[in-house]
């Protein structure tokens, strides 16, 4: 009897996320479910990770709507995945039982089947609580443990070695990645999956975790993995030999590179191996007809050009090249020899052919995630300080292993680049490391995100958040978002039901902007005769703005969160004066200058670019 894979489709959320910035709107994703409904995929990845905060800042659609017309088309075909950062749900802080109760309850009733749940420090504990409600209004829960390498520390000099100084060991083994397994699966996971986010996993170190996982686990284990740095399809092959039960794939058009390996070469293995997918490949053909345009759509409205796409192919009825189904056998035979180079060799080989993206190799050599690279190099962009961009790689080692070495994933990825280029930035500008820091900096090194897989210094603790012991987050102090009523929108309430305040709890600015869009809008549309609606008044420009004492300037360009001062007050040096938004960091803008606040020439979700004026203190 053929052995039976499952495949996870991921093309609807984590595919056009690493490949299009998540930007594939309603209508794009509803030409594709007639055939979706058809191809009989074990499971589908259509919500969570960037899905429900990108929708509405980008596209001005509801995340609710999203998933449930989805399940309105596919049914209980597939099983509807999410991606949720445990804790941190779909956002970046972490929220209380009373919120991932309801993101849980409200999620599985609009037709979620699986939620797959990481926790970005690999803390078991911050898990918790959604594998509780996922399995108790009836989900699946698939619990992540997050693969990751110890850093490559800078080398040591010969007197460091003189002195006995050492780097530190390696923390991230075999036996570390199987003990936060079992605790997964202690706490009643359905399934555990290794997720190698950034594509870093080789196929000698998969093969040996799914083969250690599968002895030690009673439970189905899934893989997932991503192209950027070239192991991907080879990695993938290896797992499937190793005896993994589901595998994560992409569509041809949305497959490589920054995404998931193909399915349709997959499939070829597979057939090759004698291994059943169950899935209906005549109708992932008709669902790639659909991504060829929807790519073209994408890259037009994201990237403004078309970039290269890769040969098409259907495996049902397109011919290999002799020499091409050549490299398919190279490569089986050489992962069951485990000749680790040999099967990358011709992964590699078959992928070119096929026109997928070459190999990454600054984010293989540097071994961190590519989105956590591009983030990087779009921040520096922005600040027009690209020539600090190797410092900025060079420290990130310094920065993860004084914040207790964290996984380099959403959204510790962000926190540590953001922060080892503000430490690049600190440096250029002759000023100590760690002057400009993050409030998430200061979170992940209070301890707010949970236990790091090494302890933190105290000192280095007390340097960073003015305290040394670790510090929990304290859900007792948590606070729910206003919800105001809209007189602009005939005084009903911003959050009209649980859904939305669900969303503007995790969302806050951009919920806000949604939501009170579409209040208005529907208000607007009830009215007999609609007045025109007034412009909102034009944000000052700069050279209208006169100084009557210091201003205080924007470091990096952003979004305004939130003020903390107002016209009136006193304030000395060091005081905060205001929150900015910049890559998705929370960055606290303080004052170099003590006085009164004379004018404040910004406002709440205000856009602004670097050295603008923010303050005037006189």
């Amino acid at each position: 009897m053929a052995r039976n894979l499952k495949i996870r489709d991921l093309t609807l959320r984590d595919g056009q996320q690493s490949s299009f910035a998540t930007r594939m709107n309603q209508e794009q994703i509803d030409r594709c479910l007639p055939f979706y409904k058809d191809a009989n995929f074990y499971a589908m990845e259509v919500w969570g990770g960037a899905v429900p905060d990108s929708v509405m800042r980008y596209l001005n659609e509801n995340p609710w709507t999203r998933l449930e017309t989805i399940y309105k088309a596919v049914g209980n075909v597939s099983k509807l995945t999410a991606l949720s950062r445990g804790r941190n749900l779909f956002g970046y802080s972490p929220y209380t039982d009373e919120i991932i109760d309801g993101f849980c309850r409200n999620a599985i009733e609009s037709g979620l089947g699986i939620m797959r749940i990481f926790d970005a420090l690999n803390d078991v504990d911050n898990v918790k609580s959604t594998v509780k409600y996922v399995k108790q209004y009836g989900g699946i829960a698939d619990c992540a443990v997050c693969y990751t390498v110890d850093p490559k520390y800078p080398a040591l000099s010969f007197w460091d070695k003189l002195k006995g100084k050492k780097n530190p060991a390696p923390v991230f083994t075999d036996a570390y990645f199987l003990d936060k397994a079992r605790q997964m699966a202690a706490l009643g996971a359905d399934m555990i999956t290794i997720k190698d986010m950034s594509g870093l996993i080789p196929p000698r170190r998969v093969a040996t975790l799914v083969k250690l996982f599968k002895q030690n686990l009673s439970i189905p284990v899934d893989f997932h993995t991503h192209c950027t740095p070239g192991y991907g399809l080879a990695s993938v092959l290896v797992a499937i030999i190793a005896g993994v039960d589901i595998v994560d794939t992409n569509c041809w058009y949305f497959a490589g590179g920054t995404g998931a390996p193909a399915i349709e070469l997959v499939y070829v293995f597979c057939k090759k191996l004698g291994i059943d997918l169950g899935v209906n490949m005549e109708a992932v053909a008709k669902i790639n007809t659909q991504l060829r345009e929807i790519r073209k759509e994408l890259n037009m409205s994201v990237f403004g050009v078309e970039k290269p796409e890769p040969k098409p192919f259907n495996p049902l009825t397109d011919k290999l090249p002799a020499e091409i189904d050549a490299l398919f056998d190279r490569a089986i035979k050489a992962a069951q020899a485990d000749d680790e180079a040999a099967t990358i060799d011709a992964c590699r080989k078959i992928e070119a052919y096929f026109g997928f993206p070459a190999p990454n190799e600054l984010v293989q050599k540097a071994e961190i995630p590519g989105g956590m690279y591009s983030n990087m190099v779009a921040q520096l962009k922005q600040l027009k300080a690209e020539e600090i961009l190797p410092r900025a790689m060079e420290l990130i080692p310094t920065v993860r292993l004084a914040a207790g070495l964290p996984p380099l994933v959403t959204p510790t990825s962000q926190i540590v680049g953001a922060q080892a280029v503000n430490c690049a930035l600190d440096e250029k500008a002759g000023r100590p490391m760690y002057t400009n820091k993050s409030s998430q900096f200061v979170g992940l090194v209070r301890g707010e995100y949970g236990k790091t897989p090494v302890k933190i210094d105290p000192e280095f603790r007390f340097k960073i958040c003015g305290v040394r012991e670790e510090t929990p987050y304290d859900t007792s102090k948590y606070q729910m978002q206003p919800n105001p009523t809209l007189p602009e929108a005939g005084g009903v309430k911003l959050a009209a039901n649980e859904k939305e305040v669900l969303l503007l709890e995790l969302f806050p600015l951009v919920a806000k902007t949604f939501l009170t869009n579409e209040k208005v809008k529907a208000y607007e549309a009830s009215k007999p005769a609609a007045t025109p609606a007034s412009k909102p008044a034009a944000e000052p420009e700069a050279a209208s703005i006169t100084i009557q004492g210091k201003a205080v300037t924007v470091p990096l360009p952003g979004r305004v969160i939130e003020l903390k001062v107002k016209v009136g007050d006193q304030v000395k040096v060091g005081d905060e004066i205001l929150v900015l938004e910049a890559m998705k960091m929370e960055n606290s803008i303080t004052t170099d200058y003590a006085g009164e606040v004379k004018q404040i020439f910004v406002s709440v979700g205000q856009n602004v670019p670097t050295d603008a004026p923010l303050v005037d203190i006189g």
